[in-house]
């Protein structure tokens, strides 16, 4: 469903005013926070658990909500967006320190393979196997969710 701008804006001032109207603007908005959020975390639970985290998020800050030229479905998904990203940061954070070192100076500080070899004082070939355990580990703790 698409949603107009000028509906939002009646269902936020509204919800402002009496927060149990937020009902509202839940339900309008419900299924594609949702399924942003779905396409970026593959664990069902972990969305859901997101999705539900986003509206509380925008519920409790919705008294601070601004017009500001861009739609309220905007400032949903900045939500959405800043929740995935720390449901990701969690998960690395979980990792071993090696593995963790390792995948933030590759990805993080986008460093080759023989700078992170010199950088922790290991071989290359040292270097990839803990990439490839981390990328496993947390790929096992992001899809084990799911089951």
């Amino acid at each position: 469903m698409v949603t107009d701008e000028a509906d939002d804006k009646v269902l936020v001032e509204s919800a402002q005013r009496d927060p149990r109207r937020f009902a509202d603007l839940y339900a309008r908005h419900f299924d594609r926070v949702y399924a942003f959020i779905a396409r970026r975390v593959p664990a069902r639970l972990d969305a859901q658990d997101l999705t539900a985290e986003v509206f509380q998020q925008a519920l409790a800050a919705l008294p601070r909500f601004e017009w500001r030229g861009v739609p309220f479905a905007a400032w949903l998904y900045r939500i959405a967006g800043n929740a995935v990203a720390d449901h990701y940061q969690r998960h690395v954070r979980e990792l071993p320190e090696d593995q963790r070192r390792v995948i933030g100076l590759r990805f993080g500080e986008d460093k080759s393979i023989a700078d992170i070899a010199r950088a922790l004082g290991r071989s290359e070939g040292a270097v990839k196997q803990l990439q490839l355990r981390a990328l496993r580990s947390l790929r096992a703790r992001l899809d084990g969710d799911d089951g």
